[in-house]
């Protein structure tokens, strides 16, 4: 996915309207969606299984699942959605695990907002928090974790 060196020298807002005109992109979000989609099934099962299964406090619990969805989309993402074999496995990894960090400590403090501040029950608002820093993940791991070096 080479893009050409004036596409590189222009703004930011420019590149993001040039990338919006590839399909190749379209298709790069479709993927990550539907590894998304399995990392949110296997986020929830997890999440559902700690807090009422096991009786894991719910932030606790949060952080359990993302740890077991964030491995399970490393692997999807890496190979099938960004195919981004041919870099340096180690170094995506670390960055995959920064940008899914920085969204999970989003996502938890969405979370508490949402059951402590509005009253939602833990699941749903389990589900509307990984909703919500979806976007964030999505261009932290375009961006940056698997980034194409043309």
């Amino acid at each position: 996915m080479h893009e050409d060196a004036t596409t590189m020298e222009l703004r930011p807002h420019i590149r993001l309207l040039h990338g919006m005109r590839r399909p190749a992109n379209w298709l790069q979000l479709v993927r990550f969606g539907l590894v998304g989609g399995v990392g949110f099934v296997v986020n929830l099962l997890v999440y559902t299984l700690f807090v009422h299964g096991a009786g894991v406090e719910y932030r606790v619990a949060s952080v359990a699942a993302w740890l077991v969805a964030v491995l399970n989309n490393f692997v999807l993402n890496r190979h099938w959605t960004f195919d981004a074999r041919g870099g340096q496995a180690r170094f995506q990894a670390i960055r995959f695990l920064l940008v899914s960090l920085v969204a999970e400590v989003i996502a938890l403090l969405l979370l508490t907002l949402l059951v402590e501040a509005g009253g939602i029950a833990k699941i749903p608002a389990q589900a509307l928090a990984i909703g919500a820093v979806t976007p964030l993940n999505f261009l932290g791991n375009k961006l940056w974790s698997f980034r194409s070096r043309a």
